[in-house]
């Protein structure tokens, strides 16, 4: 159920989306709009089709074998899913951070320059400003600007994912997609992490799958329930949070399954 009574303006739209893994269907008839600049989670129990949903808005189901997809997905207003989309060029605007942080085996310099120099810009003076502004945006500049020659393999868990989120925001997408950021990491990290993520939503879209309820507590703005590959109940989440519409988004909620 789509909560009424709030005006937003969409970046991402989901029109009866339908996605089969095999004969396995993942995904149910999933209708959703995701605001501009803004923090949205899609939150369930494991298994429920948040991570398949939130992979199919930059294509990245495309390199599973075997899948089918029916409906639409919308970034602002165009068919993500149409013949004439550049995939490369779609996964440069919406980026994505994964659950376990994936540093390249090369410095920090180097993994935040990476994805620019794929795009032709090579230069140092271009580069300089990139990283920096990159590595402080993801609250990650003051802990290793003394360091950016050495191995990021270095990094502890909680920087490296961080740094993971700057190399990201380097290629300046305009939606970030973070599949479970903060898993495994201690509660410093995912604070800082946090904190990143309340700021950055001033200028970017920012879509969050998350098990930790705490934590869509404390910095999401809306949030999509979903259940056994349905769209249960999706709103402010401070509304579902506090006065849901559905017994199982409660439920939920309150930790009676996961």
């Amino acid at each position: 159920m789509i909560q009424k009574g709030y005006v937003v303006k969409s970046k991402i739209i989901s029109n009866n989306l339908n996605f089969w893994y095999g004969a396995k269907q993942a995904l149910k008839d999933i209708s959703l709009k995701i605001p501009e600049k803004k923090i949205t989670a899609l939150i369930g129990p494991s298994g429920c089709g948040k991570s398949t949903f939130i992979r199919c808005l930059n294509r990245m189901n495309d390199l599973v074998a075997n899948i089918r997809i029916e409906g639409q997905i919308l970034y602002d207003d165009i068919d993500i899913y149409g013949k004439d989309v550049d995939v490369v060029e779609l996964r440069k605007r919406i980026g994505m951070v994964f659950q376990k942080p994936n540093p390249f085996p090369m410095s920090i310099y180097d993994n935040i320059a990476y994805g620019p120099r794929l795009k032709n810009r090579n230069e140092r003076k271009e580069l300089w400003p990139l990283v920096v502004e990159s590595l402080k945006k993801a609250f990650l500049w003051d802990e290793v600007k003394d360091r950016l020659d050495s191995s990021a393999l270095k990094l502890s868990g909680g920087q490296q994912q961080r740094l993971c989120l700057a190399r990201t925001l380097a290629l300046e997408p305009e939606i970030i997609l973070l599949d479970e950021p903060c898993s495994g990491l201690d509660p410093i990290s995912t604070a800082k992490i946090e904190e990143a993520l309340n700021e950055l939503k001033k200028d970017y879209t920012i879509i969050l799958v998350s098990n930790n309820t705490k934590q869509i507590a404390r910095i999401t703005d809306y949030a999509a329930f979903f259940y056994m590959g349905t769209l249960i109940e999706y709103g402010p989440t401070e509304k579902l949070f506090t006065n849901p519409s559905e017994r199982k988004t409660e439920d939920y909620i309150q930790g009676k399954f996961g």
